[in-house]
C-alpha cells in the first residue's frame, strides 16, 4: 500500500510538473494532431494545435511556447519556412523546435538545422518514444537557458551576444542561424580546444539527434564564410577549434 502511494505522488508531481510546460503542436493532417495530442495531454503537458504554418505562428506569438513541434511537409508555408520566420521573432528565437517528419533524406534536416530546427523525430513514432524523445527536448531547453549567465563575450575582436544570438565583427553586426551561434560559442568557449565531432554533435545538437559529419561541415563552412578562414581551424581526424 505505501509503495502505491508512492508511485501516486511520483506520478501526480511528474504531472503537475509537466504542466508548467506548453507544447504547440502543428501538422495539416487531424489524426496527427489528435494522436500526438491526446498522449502529451495524458501527461499534463499545457497542448496547443495548429493546422498550418501561418497558425501556428499566431499562437507562437501569443502563447510563447517551451517546445514546437512541426510537420515538415505542408502547404502553403511548409515547416522549414515556419520554422525560419519564428526564428526571426525575438520573442521566441529560444523555444525548441523540433521537426516531425516521414522524410529521412540528409539535405531535408540539414535544411531544418539551417534555420533553427532542433531536433528531427520520424514518423511513425509509439507514444513512449514520443513522450522520451519531448522530455529530454525540454531539458535541453531548460540547461540552455541556465548555462546563459554571461550574455555577451569578446573573443579577439569578436563579440558574442549570446542574448539577441548575433555577433559583432569589426563593428559590423552579423545575425546567425542558431545551430550556427551554438556551434561558434561551444568552439570559443574555450579557444585553443579541440572539440571532437562527438562532442560538437552531443553539444548542439543533443544526444537524441541523428546527423551526420556533413552537417557538422556545413556549418562550419558557413562560419567561415561569415566570419573569414582564420577563426575556426580543422584538426583532420578529430574535430575543430578556436583561435584568435
Amino acid at each position: 500500500m505505501t509503495i502505491n502511494k508512492e508511485l501516486y505522488t511520483e506520478l501526480k508531481t511528474s504531472i503537475m510538473n509537466n504542466n508548467e510546460y506548453k507544447i504547440l503542436l502543428v501538422d495539416d493532417e487531424p489524426d496527427i494532431l489528435e494522436f500526438l495530442s491526446y498522449n502529451l495531454k495524458k501527461e499534463g503537458y499545457n497542448v496547443f494545435t495548429a493546422g498550418n504554418g501561418k497558425e501556428a505562428i499566431s499562437i507562437a506569438k501569443k502563447e510563447n511556447p517551451h517546445l514546437i513541434i512541426l510537420d515538415v511537409m505542408m502547404p502553403d508555408m511548409d515547416g522549414i519556412e515556419t520554422c525560419r520566420e519564428i526564428r526571426e521573432i525575438p520573442g521566441l528565437k529560444d523555444v525548441m523546435i523540433a521537426f516531425l517528419t516521414a522524410r529521412n533524406e540528409d539535405y531535408s534536416q540539414i535544411a531544418g538545422f539551417d534555420v533553427g530546427a532542433d531536433d528531427y523525430i520520424n514518423k511513425p513514432i509509439k507514444p513512449r518514444v514520443l513522450i522520451s524523445r519531448i522530455k529530454a527536448l525540454l531539458r535541453r531547453g531548460s540547461n540552455s537557458d541556465t548555462n546563459k549567465s554571461t550574455n555577451k563575450v569578446d573573443m579577439g575582436g569578436i563579440i558574442i551576444d549570446r542574448e539577441r544570438y548575433v555577433i559583432v565583427q569589426d563593428g559590423k553586426e552579423i545575425s546567425l542561424p542558431k545551430k550556427e551561434f551554438e556551434l561558434l560559442a561551444l568552439l570559443a568557449s574555450k579557444p585553443g580546444k579541440v572539440f571532437t565531432r562527438d562532442v560538437i554533435l552531443d553539444t548542439v545538437w543533443g544526444g537524441d539527434v541523428v546527423v551526420g559529419d556533413r552537417t557538422i561541415d556545413v556549418h562550419i563552412r558557413k562560419l567561415r564564410e561569415k566570419l573569414g578562414e582564420d577563426f575556426i581551424k580543422t584538426v583532420k581526424g578529430i574535430g575543430y577549434k578556436f583561435e584568435f
